[in-house]
């Protein structure tokens, strides 16, 4: 007989786990399962893991340029060896966290590879071929994705990359080839030029974070190549071989001309893979696009007691959406009438240097969606706390429906920024206005201050510039 639960999650990344948590919460009997590691590819190969490898970046910069502060700091060097080991502790930390999570909420953990067998059936096979019959009325698919791949050049681990190499290489990188330019492509370009890497981005839309603003993709393509980047947009890569002591790349410029250049590493960062195949959708008829799980506002599939969350529906493909979703996806399952999710009011952020946040409609998708608008921009030159912490580099940008007063976008890119979003964030929850922007009172002297003079500045009421 199967091992019998109100509600199975397959797959325990940010959206597994956390949907996982709150199912137990409100009182269903929940199991959990996961081929690898607990907290899944965020946890242990994503989000953290990166964002400790770029703080270390970060103060090497930082100590590079003591004298600007009026320190010293003489011969300084990166031991990246130790910069990894660090990045994985971070992880496996916060992977030991979740297990304890799963253990104080009571939820069944069940390591192995799932496969759904019918409605409401999902097998359970363990790394040592054991096999385990679960059963439940409702099961969460939270699958995620992996690293799309070239189709002439899979990765190899030693010259060409996914993100995954590059959390653990195994040597520093001399000169470094990025393909595209997304939050993976541009967090890792950041990462290995401030590690001391001479690094070209190569990216095929005609400018860097194409899903950003276009006022921001301007600034942070002006900013690397300041820093030393070789920026190449509207580019391709035709040819990508790799020997034993780096890769050999054709790349075609905006120009048309193909260029053949050197590298010692590659990284691959054009896309992900829905993990959709081979766990049984195919038998329940299960509804997909581009191999994705197509979902209605609560996660449902097209089949009955089938949920699905995160990377492998649509997107934005972010770990906090994935989150959200869990929770969504429990509450419904358990009766409840929760919220639908609403990608407009969903953040996102990339944590180069300069950092980049966002929120909502780019001023040209709100152009194009046929609103009149009002934009107000404030540059963090003009920011007390900015020129103080000697971070003068960036701005804050954001866009009103001139009739209403509703903010439509917030764009930022600057020290800091990501940590900043989250205000517009609540305000596009909460529907706020201009006006309550305009009557709140930021602390001084904060960063957060910009966030107020750019909405005046899109009023015309701008106080600091």
């Amino acid at each position: 007989m199967p091992e019998t639960y109100d509600l199975i999650v397959l797959g325990s990344g940010p959206g597994g786990y956390v949907a996982a948590i709150r199912a137990s919460q409100l009182g269903l009997k929940t199991a959990i399962v996961e081929r690898e590691l607990l907290g899944g590819i965020c946890l242990n190969w994503g989000c953290i893991p990166t964002k400790a490898l770029l703080r270390s970046a970060e103060i090497f910069h930082y100590m590079s340029h003591a004298r600007d502060y009026g320190l010293v700091a003489d011969r300084i060097s990166a031991d990246l060896d130790a910069v990894v080991k660090r990045s994985r502790g971070v992880a496996a930390q916060l992977n030991k966290g979740v297990t304890g999570l799963m253990k104080k909420n009571k939820i069944a953990v069940h390591m192995g590879t799932g496969v759904l067998t019918g409605k409401g059936k999902l097998t359970v096979t363990a790394e040592d071929g054991k096999k385990t019959e679960l059963a439940a009325k409702n099961i969460i698919v939270a699958t995620g994705a992996r690293a799309r791949d070239l189709p002439f050049a899979k990765a190899d681990g030693k010259r060409i990359w996914t993100y995954r190499h590059a959390l653990v290489p195994t040597e520093m990188p001399t000169k470094l080839l990025v393909i595209g330019s997304g939050a993976i492509g541009i967090e890792f370009a950041s990462f290995y030029k401030d590690m001391g890497a001479e690094v070209t981005v190569v990216e095929m839309l005609d400018r860097l974070v194409p899903v950003e603003d276009a006022d921001v993709s301007a600034f942070l393509e002006k900013s690397l190549k300041k820093q030393g980047m070789t920026i190449m947009t509207g580019a391709g890569v035709e040819k990508l071989e790799a020997g034993p002591k780096g890769v050999k790349a054709a790349i075609k410029g905006k120009d048309g001309k193909v260029v053949e250049s050197e590298f010692s590493h590659a990284i691959v960062a054009i896309g992900i893979v829905p993990n959709t195949e081979n766990i049984g959708l195919e038998a329940l008829g299960v509804k997909t696009e581009r191999g994705h799980i197509v979902t209605d506002a609560a996660c449902r599939t097209n089949v009955d007691g089938l949920y699905a969350i995160g990377d492998v529906t649509a997107p934005p493909w972010l770990a906090h959406k994935a989150s959200h979703e869990g929770v969504i996806a429990a509450e419904a399952i358990a009766g409840k009438h929760p919220h639908a999710m609403d990608p407009r009011n969903i953040p996102g952020c990339t944590y180069c240097r300069p950092q980049i946040a966002s929120v909502g409609l780019t001023e040209a998708k709100a152009k194009e969606a046929g609103y009149e608008v009002k934009v107000g921009t404030f540059p963090f030159i003009g920011n007390g706390k900015a020129i103080a912490l000697g971070e003068t580099e960036g701005f804050v940008k954001t866009v009103f429906d001139a009739k209403t007063g509703e903010l439509l976008g917030a764009h930022m890119i600057g020290a800091e920024v990501t940590e900043l979003i989250q205000g517009y964030t609540v305000g596009k929850q909460g529907e706020l206005t201009e006006a309550e922007f305009m009557d709140t009172v930021f602390p001084h002297p904060t960063l957060s201050e910009m966030m107020h003079e750019s909405v005046l500045a899109a009023y015309g009421r701008v106080l600091h510039i």
